[in-house]
């Protein structure tokens, strides 16, 4: 069919898949996929939002979408745009379209690398001088910060509210008010800030540059007002689809609305339960509100987990805490742990010891990964797992631009004439690749291939000249994983996307989880969405822990642990007395209603007092720990503190006298009890 055919001359395609052939009858792009996945990729509807939570098959099924529509004859491959928030989300989809046999067509790119592509092309059509791309807001920012008493301010931290405001399309003049009704908490009073935004934005035009943020407005300002280029771009890109759709800003939106236009080719796949980002601009509604921005719009769910095992899902699902259910697809496997240490160091060091033992038993170690709230916590870890002899990496540190393989690929393109096909001038890089070179070497020139054919597919007069700054727009301090059996560290927000076998969550402490700053009801709900999404990056194992004592700059604070530890630790003893974790509120209520009832605590540490028998206490929890290990649960599961106590200063002398103790259930008394009474009697006889 011709490139330039009408989008109402392409073949209709069916609404539904065959649904009485066997699966392996099946056409390649519905094989191995559930009911609610494959009506996800055959559905005629249009706008379509496809609702997918973690797990649940998202890529494979907007892949699948796109692969069937083009093979059914309902998409030009030559037509489609798929909009992805990151380099590795984008060469994923490549990977798996060309495995599906749609291969270099289909468009893929960040907002921002898309936008920038359309804008040059749109400069040179009228030949306008190109503005220059302003790679780092922090060279700018640093001369207008303030001196004196404010000093301190980073750069970077005054960049983060200027993007934060870009993101909303709120000018310097709307920043201060914006800022107050948002409740946001900026580096500097927000007049200040204000004020620095408004001589950035001089300082830029003075300089003929733009930054990163600018290209999603000054896009979506040429699709609204110049009809020729935004008819140009709509002929181009006739079928969205759009990946990650919680993580959506204004900015993009408007721009997405710029691409198109009054059409409702439109599917975009999304989980409102990861909208995490909404620090940084991103607004969740624009995924839970679709049917209200795209009136006749279709929603439909994909609620099956293939990722995690049940025993985590229990978890994840407590930790979401409303009737939103993800479906485990996995064989039963470890109970998730809680476990508490006595300091930060303390905490670090025990995960290093586990992951050793774990790498011992087969396990490698970038099959483990340990995850954070904050930056600042991994450095312990970092620290640790030096000492342990741990190979490990940091997630999103470094530039993948600074790789010297990189780097020097990039010299080698240069020295071609400019006006280079940018096909034609990766040549070289590909011959590279057909070298012995070591892997990690080839893993980076592989990334930088790949770049260029996603450069290339979004703009076909792409040359050399142009790569180079679209490279800059693309990447932006993003980088490839690195080859090599490592253990992976990183924060909460830098693991998204991500999975391991063995999750290691560590500093689940009030004031890290949820964060301190967090004092609304939006913050804390984002918080507990943030945790969610580190749980559900794990597999078969995890491990949640908080320490007792945290040690901030050279000053060491007691803690207490995260309130959404409560839900956690409840699910686990539903798990432990055989139950699926479903009923997790139930022993919440018991557990709280246990403590009210229980000996006073300070913190989480038992105070003893004069009427509980410290040997017949310790004997009860040396008992505790040996029954643990051998059920290979935590031992709190088997009981709390509080309820050890009370039966060291009771010492019942039967079932009946156990029973009346808080804490002692039936079930538990009937899995425990003989056992119990008989450590009480050894003692009280001695």
């Amino acid at each position: 069919m011709a490139a330039d055919a009408p989008l109402d001359a392409l073949p209709k395609a069916p609404t539904k898949a065959p649904t009485k052939a066997r699966p392996d009858e099946l056409p390649r792009e519905l094989q191995h996929l559930n009911p609610a996945q494959r009506e996800a990729v055959v559905s005629d509807a249009a706008p379509l939002c496809i609702l997918a939570g973690a797990g649940s098959g998202k890529t494979r099924v907007l892949t699948r979408r796109v692969a069937w529509r083009v093979h059914e004859g309902t998409a030009d491959p030559r037509h489609v745009l798929v909009v992805t928030f990151t380099r590795k989300a984008a060469g994923e989809l490549a990977s798996r379209l060309s495995a599906l046999g749609v291969r270099d067509q289909v468009a893929s790119g960040t907002f921002h690398a898309l936008a920038y592509a359309q804008l040059r092309r749109l400069w040179a059509d009228a030949g306008r001088r190109q503005p220059t791309l302003l790679e780092r807001k922090v060279r700018l920012l640093s001369p207008l910060l303030p001196r004196g008493r404010d000093a301190t301010v980073q750069p970077v931290d005054v960049a983060t509210e200027i993007e934060w405001a870009k993101a909303q399309m709120i000018g310097p003049d709307r920043y201060e008010h914006a800022a107050s009704v948002a409740a946001r908490k900026p580096p500097l009073p927000a007049g200040a800030i204000a004020s620095i935004y408004e001589r950035y934005e001089d300082e830029k035009r003075r300089r003929g540059l733009v930054d990163f943020d600018d290209l999603l407005l000054l896009c979506a300002e040429a699709l609204e007002r110049d009809r020729e280029f935004a008819a140009g771009q709509r002929w181009r890109f006739r079928h969205l689809f759009v990946d990650e759709f919680q993580d959506v800003n204004p900015a993009q939106f408007r721009l997405l609305q710029g691409w198109r236009g009054d059409r409702d080719d439109l599917c975009v796949v999304g989980d409102p339960n990861q909208g995490i980002f909404s620090w940084n601009g991103a607004d969740v509604g624009f995924l839970t509100e679709f049917p209200q921005h795209f009136p006749g719009a279709t929603v439909l769910r994909l609620d099956d987990n293939y990722r995690s095992s049940p025993e985590i899902l229990a978890v994840a699902n407590a930790v979401l805490g409303h009737d939103a259910r993800l479906h485990a697809n996995r064989a039963a496997g470890m109970h998730p742990s809680v476990t508490c240490h006595p300091s930060d160091r303390e905490e670090a060091q025990s995960v290093a010891r586990a992951m050793r033992r774990r790498h011992s038993g087969g396990v490698p170690w970038s099959h483990q990964a340990v995850l954070t709230r904050t930056n600042a916590q991994l450095v312990l870890f970092e620290e640790a797992l030096r000492a342990a002899q741990v190979p490990y990496r940091v997630k999103g540190r470094g530039s993948f631009l600074d790789q010297p393989e990189v780097r020097q690929a990039l010299i080698e393109l240069r020295r071609q004439p400019a006006g280079t096909p940018l096909l034609s001038g990766i040549t070289d890089i590909d011959e590279l690749l057909a070298g012995d070179g070591p892997e990690e070497r080839r893993h980076e020139l592989e990334a930088l291939v790949r770049l260029a054919r996603e450069h290339a597919a979004s703009d076909p007069t792409a040359t050399i000249a142009s790569f180079g700054a679209w490279l800059v727009a693309t990447v932006r301090g993003d980088q490839p994983e690195r080859a090599g059996d490592a253990v992976t560290l990183a924060t909460f927000h830098a693991a998204k996307g991500l999975e391991w076998p063995v999750v290691f969550l560590a500093g689940l402490e009030r004031g890290l989880v949820p964060i301190g700053h967090a004092d609304s009801a939006a913050a804390r709900a984002e918080e507990r969405r943030l945790l969610y999404v580190a749980v559900t990056r794990a597999e078969r194992e995890l491990h949640c822990s908080w320490a007792e004592r945290r040690t901030f700059g050279s000053r060491t604070h007691n803690r207490t642990p995260s309130p959404w530890l409560d839900a956690v630790e409840a699910t686990l003893r539903a798990l432990a007395e055989g139950g699926d974790g479903t009923d997790w509120r139930r022993h919440v209520h018991e557990g709280r209603a246990t403590l009210q009832r229980a000996p006073k605590r300070e913190a989480r540490g038992l105070e003893v007092g004069v009427h509980a028998d410290p040997a017949v206490y310790q004997a009860l929890k040396t008992w505790r720990s040996a029954t643990a290990r051998d059920c290979g649960v935590p031992a709190f599961v088997i009981f709390h503190d509080t309820t050890l106590a009370a039966v060291a200063e009771a010492k019942p002398r039967d079932r009946h006298a156990l029973l009346a103790l808080p804490g002692m259930g039936p079930v538990k008394a009937d899995r425990y009890g003989d056992e119990l009474l008989a450590v009480v009697a050894e003692h009280v006889s001695a």
